[in-house]
């Protein structure tokens, strides 16, 4: 089988949209299209597609982050691959594609999120558990003071 490895044209976002629902459910292709927009132009979110014969099978979206706990690294933000191409190689072709772009970046490290059921798919390519702990708190929006100045950053 012959596994191209690239960018997703605009011509294609709704082929990575309907694979990425697998992973995410919940997406509307109007949500998916808002967030890839605004990831790509605060963060440079890059989606790439993995293809077999032409065929988008697989999607990985990727962005170059720089903080003070981790330094300068590629993050993961989503990778999936149609339900009926896996077990082919397709995610670790992906993984490879990001890692080269890391290294041709001069980035040292790759982070990512994972479901608990990935996890072996990760550490059998090198990946290890980060001693961090993500954890969230979800904000009523709905209480907003009055008056609140915001940050540079969130403007």
């Amino acid at each position: 089988m012959n596994t191209e490895v690239r960018p997703i044209t605009a011509a294609e976002l709704t082929a990575a949209w309907q694979i990425l629902l697998e992973l995410r459910p919940g997406l509307s292709r109007e949500d998916f299209g808002k967030t890839l927009r605004q990831q790509s132009a605060a963060h440079g979110y890059e989606l790439i597609g993995a293809f077999e014969d032409r065929k988008l099978v697989g999607v990985l979206g990727m962005r170059e982050v720089h903080t003070f706990a981790r330094g300068s690294h590629l993050h993961i933000d989503d990778l999936v691959v149609a339900a009926d191409a896996r077990g082919q190689g397709t995610g670790g072709r992906l993984l490879e594609y990001a890692e080269a772009v890391a290294r041709n970046h001069g980035l040292l490290q790759v982070f990512l999120d994972s479901r608990p059921g990935a996890i072996g798919f990760y550490e059998r390519r090198g990946y290890r558990r980060h001693e961090s702990v993500l954890i969230k708190k979800p904000l009523d929006t709905s209480a907003r003071p009055a008056a609140t100045k915001r940050s540079r950053i969130l403007t």
